[in-house]
Formats: C-alpha cells, sequence, structure tokens
C-alpha cells in the first residue's frame, strides 16, 4: 500500500508556508543596481528570482506589491522604460530581478535589441537563478509575442512559472479560464513549472501563495 507522501503538491501551500513566506518578504528590500552590461552583474552570491514579461505587463508593480512597498521597483505607465537588468536585496537573503520588457517599447530596434540581448545573457549563464516567473496580463493570455520569450526559456533550460497579472480587470470567473487555458498551452514546454498563479498586485490577489512559492522553489528560510 502507497504511503502518503509528505511532499507539498504543487500549487498548494499550507497556513505555515503562507506565514513564512509573508514574514520573509515583511523583511527590508533595498535596490542594489541597474546593469546595462553583463559584466556589471552582481557576484552570484546569493540565489536569485526574475521577473520577465512583456512591456507594461506590471513588473515592477508586482514586485512592490510582494515586499510591501510602493517606490521599491520604478513603474510606469510608459512602456519598455526597464532597459536594465535591475536587482533587489531582500535582507540579503535573496535577490529580485527585474528582466527588460519584450514587445512594443517606445525606443530604437537597436536600443530595444541591445536591451532585450541583456536579459537573454543574464537567463543563459546566471548559475544562482533558481526561477524565472513570466507575467503575463490575464486579459489578453499568451499571445504571439510570448512565443520567443518561451523558446528561450526552454532553451536555456531555465525553470519558469507563468504568473497572470491583473486579474482584477476581469470578471468573475474569466480569471479561471485563462488560467486552464494557460496552463494548457504550456502542458509541453521542458522547463515551465506545471502551476499557472492568478495575481492582482492592485488587490493583492495571489500575493501570499507567490511569496510562499518563491520561498519554496529558492530554500530560503526565515
Amino acid at each position: 500500500m502507497d504511503q502518503p507522501s509528505d511532499e507539498p503538491k504543487v500549487g498548494e501551500y499550507s497556513d505555515t508556508e503562507i506565514e513564512q513566506a509573508r514574514v520573509l518578504f515583511a523583511r527590508p528590500a533595498t535596490f542594489v543596481l541597474g546593469c546595462a552590461k553583463i559584466e556589471q552583474l552582481p557576484d552570484p552570491d546569493l540565489p536569485e528570482i526574475a521577473f520577465a514579461g512583456r512591456s507594461n505587463v506590471g513588473k515592477s508593480r508586482l514586485i512592490n506589491a510582494l515586499v510591501g512597498m510602493h517606490k521599491l521597483a520604478r513603474a510606469s505607465n510608459e512602456p519598455g522604460r526597464t532597459r536594465e537588468v535591475n536587482f533587489f536585496d531582500l535582507d540579503g537573503r535573496l535577490r529580485l530581478v527585474d528582466l527588460p520588457g519584450y514587445g512594443w517599447a517606445k525606443a530604437s530596434k537597436t536600443t530595444v535589441k541591445k536591451f532585450q540581448d541583456l536579459g537573454r545573457d543574464y537567463l543563459r549563464g546566471r548559475v544562482t537563478l533558481k526561477r524565472v516567473y513570466l507575467l503575463i496580463d490575464a486579459r489578453h493570455g499568451l499571445k504571439k509575442v510570448d512565443d520567443d520569450a518561451l523558446k528561450a526559456l526552454d532553451l536555456a533550460a531555465v525553470s519558469y512559472q507563468i504568473i497572470l497579472t491583473k486579474a482584477d480587470k476581469l470578471k468573475k470567473g474569466e480569471a479561471e479560464k485563462v488560467q486552464a487555458e494557460t496552463l494548457k498551452a504550456i502542458s509541453k514546454r521542458p522547463a515551465a513549472f506545471p502551476a499557472v498563479l492568478v495575481t492582482s498586485a492592485e488587490k493583492g490577489t495571489g500575493m501570499p501563495e507567490l511569496r510562499a512559492e518563491i520561498m519554496r522553489s529558492t530554500g530560503v528560510e526565515i
């Protein structure tokens, strides 16, 4: 007879995990630096998780919501403003990394390629990178412009998880539909984590679960 497994189930978190993650992300968070060149990256001496996504998908707002701060990561209504790899330190235990957005950006093609290539270089060579969280606007779901990002992550063999953002903009029941469609779309991708989180930085939806998943995936303890 099979014995009950003590392994945590994908997408499910105990009250203890939720509380421990809350305490972790309540610790001091600070901006470290923004890197315009791969040579400027900080030493790989802490576990890191990175946030990627289309321009204006809400990466900065999500990072701010995770740590309970309004202005840690600078949010902008102008797509394509993040043109560096930005590093944030969480109490010397974990780094949060904001990658340049992809898709439409108010910049020349040469500039766009430069800062997007920087993000790809980071993904390929960062030994301390534990997971990439790929943000997708819940109102639109996966689009063709996201295909290159998914392929790049699969090629780099970096574990990634899709986070649906701006779920508060949807009608009741719509977010669950997009969540199911997204999970089905990534089911055969080799590096995709088999769970999709639904979030709203504005309302706080999904933040406790995301904190718990980050804590679980990095092995960071309080």
